[in-house]
């Protein structure tokens, strides 16, 4: 059958378009994407305005039309952090229901984590034994660690590069102090969750999720998205402490020159890559491998995984 993910993100608006049936590998057949930064239209008040709502509304109508287009038997729709962490929360779910007719289904930061992290056991399979992932998003860092489909730990933490972005790094390019600030800060918050994961050994196998990774590891070296799904992507931690400093000197038009960094994320970039850095830093990984897999294919294979137990 043809699945659509709707995926209303901090950053964009995402419908994929996969040719699905359990047992087998879904097959992307289409995506519509639009950039709507959900997670920088928040007020004082930390509610998404009347703009932004009809904004929201007006790209979830287009991503309906597109599924329509593209034959869409049935649509799984959720949110994530920015609309998940609004204090009118409820007020934009029930706009977007009564004119649209979607219903979004709200994730939980463990819920992210969680199914990031099914996506990314079964593109990895079970040879990679413990898995370590991570997946920065625009609003929340995930952390999820486990040798099963289902992690033994699971967190998200309030350190996305679109949030810190907006709220720390005011500035293009960014004040020093500010990003020393902001890197202080990141790594005391993922500091106080690893002991959380130490207490079940090193993982076999790192792997990260994400634009933001995807980007890094491409300025630091890796292949291009154009070489295909299948072409191995590192990011080693040397690497990145070496382009840390860089990002923190450049203006976002100059890191949006940058191989592989598009102009809506490069704002946003170092303040991924610092979040990243602490990561990789205080969880001792010197290597990650990036997955092409993310929170979009966990929802699908959850879904597939509930159509084969139904039968």
């Amino acid at each position: 059958m043809r699945l659509g993910v709707l995926d209303v993100g901090s950053n964009t608006v995402h419908l994929l378009v996969v040719d699905a049936h359990p047992g087998a590998r879904p097959l992307p057949a289409h995506s519509h994407k639009a950039d709507l930064r959900l997670a920088q239209l928040l007020d004082d008040d930390g509610a998404i305005g009347d703009h932004g709502v009809d904004q929201l509304i007006a790209v979830v109508k287009d991503a309906l039309q597109a599924a329509e287009d593209k034959g869409v038997e049935d649509l799984l729709p959720f949110a994530t952090s920015a609309v998940r962490e609004a204090t009118n929360a409820d007020d934009v779910l029930t706009r977007v229901e009564n004119e649209t007719g979607v219903r979004l289904q709200v994730l939980s930061g463990a819920e992210e984590a969680r199914l990031t992290f099914l996506a990314v056991r079964r593109w990895f399979g079970w040879s990679a034994g413990k898995l370590l992932v991570l997946d920065i998003g625009g609003g929340s860092l995930e952390i999820a660690f486990g040798l099963d489909e289902e992690p033994d730990a699971a967190v998200s933490l309030p350190l996305g590069a679109g949030r810190l972005t907006a709220a720390r790094l005011p500035d293009d390019p960014p004040h020093p102090d500010d990003v020393r600030a902001l890197r202080r800060d990141v790594r005391a918050e993922i500091a106080r969750n690893v002991a959380e994961f130490s207490r079940f050994g090193a993982p076999d196998h790192v792997v990260a999720t994400s634009k933001t990774f995807k980007q890094l590891a491409r300025i630091a070296g890796a292949a291009r998205s154009a070489d295909g799904l299948y072409v191995q992507r590192e990011l080693k931690r040397e690497s990145l402490e070496a382009w840390v400093p860089r990002l923190a000197g450049m203006t976002a038009d100059q890191r949006a020159e940058l191989p592989g960094v598009s102009e809506g994320r490069a704002g946003q970039l170092l303040a991924g890559a610092l979040v990243a850095e602490g990561a990789m830093d205080l969880f001792g990984v010197e290597s990650l491998e990036i997955c092409p897999w993310a929170l979009r294919e966990g929802v699908i294979l959850r879904r597939l995984d509930h159509m084969e137990s139904e039968k």
